[in-house]
């Protein structure tokens, strides 16, 4: 078949879910055609990695050590595939494209413009991109909304590929937002008729419309916003607020996406949502409830931590039980034991940096001294073996030399090689790497393997001068790198803790709703085993949940 392109263009404001709802139309279709995304970002950075977590949401780190969007976390999710470095596009990647060329005089005797040049450059980028996966169809986002200098070039560059491969080869989709001002009570279309317009002015005719609204779309707003944009009814689709984004395809197809989707690019869409919405059920009708406190430095934007929060929602859907996440912000001296008891297992996630360190290792210490459900992730790693050197070693002082470069006992330090680099960007122990599993180890069952692969983020590894007294005194290491030197995964023995387990890597960026990361699944796991046994269980139940919805509710 000839190949599609969907383009997800937003309006309004940021943060809408384009991402998530690009990615619920590559559900639908990924079940007949082979769907790959790309990822159209304005900012002038190279990649997110640079970037604050609470000014950019979560850094994803791909398997061959790309650092992109949190977005691609979606489309791996939903899409159940592994993404690639190239399916990024960055403006500063773009630009840093285009002056290479420049240098290289592959624009020789002529003056390189934005447009045609660049705009070319990146129509030019999709195509083969394209042509290199083999994709049947691709998706498009362009990050920010329409209006945004950042992303002209990208809206320029959408116009003429429709012009270049025919425009019934590429679908033209406008998320965008109808607000209920509070005191008013009634769905407002004018901003969607305006972003709309802006479109227009552009070049571009949306096909499909999607409205963000936390109520499902009135027919007399329907008609509106079809009117203004020349489109039929049918088209406009409500992107309805819910609690739970892998509702998302069900609900689009109760709209009658995938029959749009067929009309408008002319192939035949037979999706196969069945176990996909059967989790879901499984998820919603759960019959209890426990707590689990992610401990970070970023909980004032929980986007920082999206994997994690969906790596844990994977494990409920297969283990009957709804998750409370607790935030605990550990730059806050107030944290106490009190806080601690009430949770029946605990995240301390990844992060850089010295504020809050020694609140997460002081809940470290409460959770191997009261047998809490642990998971350490990269810096948890980390902390822990700070936080068991001092206490169980003796080794007081200890400590890791990105918190305190001339502590007494470094017993976390650079990554060899990684001493003298000055540039931030790229330069980290990044991508999937294997690791050796320990025989009968808990990581051994849990992944039922022993070989395993995960991504990793970090520059600090266990200091190998340490190795010894740590084993001595009975840390286990039970995954190490290929060579031996470093410690992948650590644990403490079952006749010790019933579950405190730490890792180097970020399982939570492999995590999908078909296939929980197998360490979140072993602490939701033993999570549930702590409130059996404390009689801890929340009891406030959803039954009988179901995805009927009309015309004026929400979901």
């Amino acid at each position: 078949m000839q190949r599609k392109y969907i383009v997800m263009t937003g309006g309004v404001l940021s943060g809408l879910g384009k991402g998530v709802a690009l990615a619920s139309i590559g559900k639908i279709l990924s079940s007949n055609y082979k769907v790959v995304p790309i990822k159209c970002d304005g900012y002038l950075n190279a990649d997110p990695g640079t970037m604050s977590p609470t000014e950019h949401g979560e850094v994803f780190v791909l398997d061959d050590g790309t650092e992109v969007d949190m977005d691609f976390g979606h489309y791996e999710r939903f899409l159940n595939i592994s993404c690639e470095s190239i399916w990024n596009l960055t403006m500063g990647k773009v630009f840093d494209m285009i002056r290479e060329k420049e240098r290289k005089g592959d624009y020789l005797g002529k003056t390189v413009q934005m447009i045609p040049h660049v705009s070319d450059f990146i129509k030019n980028y999709f195509v083969e991109t394209g042509e290199k996966t083999n994709a049947d169809i691709v998706l498009i986002e362009i990050g920010g909304t329409v209006g945004d200098l950042e992303n002209e070039l990208y809206i320029e560059a959408i116009k003429n590929l429709a012009q270049d491969i025919g425009k019934e080869n590429v679908l033209f989709i406008h998320l965008t937002y109808v607000p209920i001002p509070m005191g008013v009570n009634e769905q407002k279309s004018k901003p969607t008729q305006q972003s709309v317009a802006l479109l227009k002015q552009r070049g571009i005719d949306p096909q499909i419309i999607i409205a963000r609204c936390s109520q499902m779309l009135t027919d007399n707003v329907k008609k509106k916003i079809a009117r203004s944009a020349n489109l039929n009814e049918e088209e406009i689709i409500t992107g309805v607020d819910v609690d739970n984004i892998y509702k998302i395809p069900i609900i689009f197809e109760k709209q009658g996406i995938s029959q749009l989707l067929a009309r408008k690019l002319n192939i035949p869409v037979q999706h196969n949502l069945e176990r996909w919405k059967d989790l879901i059920m499984k998820r919603e009708n759960a019959q209890d409830e426990i707590t689990i406190a992610i401990a970070g430095k970023y909980t004032a934007l929980e986007d920082s931590y999206a994997s994690i929060v969906e790596a844990i929602h994977h494990c409920e859907a297969h283990l009957n039980v709804k998750v409370k996440i607790k935030w605990i912000e550990t730059s806050d001296e107030k944290l106490r034991d009190e806080m601690l008891g009430k949770v029946h297992g605990v995240i301390v996630p990844g992060g850089f940096g010295s504020r809050g360190v020694e609140g997460k290792i002081s809940m470290i210490k409460y959770c191997r001294e009261n047998k809490i459900p642990f998971l350490g992730i990269c810096y948890g790693l980390q902390l822990a073996v700070v936080e068991f050197a001092r206490n169980v070693c003796s080794l007081s002082g200890a400590n890791t030399t990105e918190v305190d470069p001339q502590c007494k006992y470094p017993v976390i330090d650079f990554v060899e090689g990684q001493e003298k680099i000055e540039r931030k960007g790229g330069t980290m122990r990044l991508g999937e790497y294997p690791a050796l599993i320990k025989e009968g180890s808990l990581i051994e069952s849990l992944y039922n393997s022993n070989k395993v692969s995960e991504r990793h983020r970090h520059r600090y590894e266990v200091n190998p001068e340490f190795h010894k007294i740590l084993l001595e005194m009975g840390l286990v290491f039970s995954g190490v790198s290929p060579d031996g030197k470093l410690v992948e995964f650590l644990e403490l023995q079952k006749e010790v803790h019933p579950y405190f387990v730490a890792t180097q890597a970020h399982p939570e960026l492999k995590s999908k709703l078909e296939s929980p990361a197998p360490m979140f699944f072993g602490l939701v796991k033993a999570a549930i085993e702590r409130a059996n046994s404390l009689g801890t269980w929340n009891k406030e139940l959803t039954k009988d949940v179901s995805f009927e919805i009309d015309s004026n509710s929400s979901s």
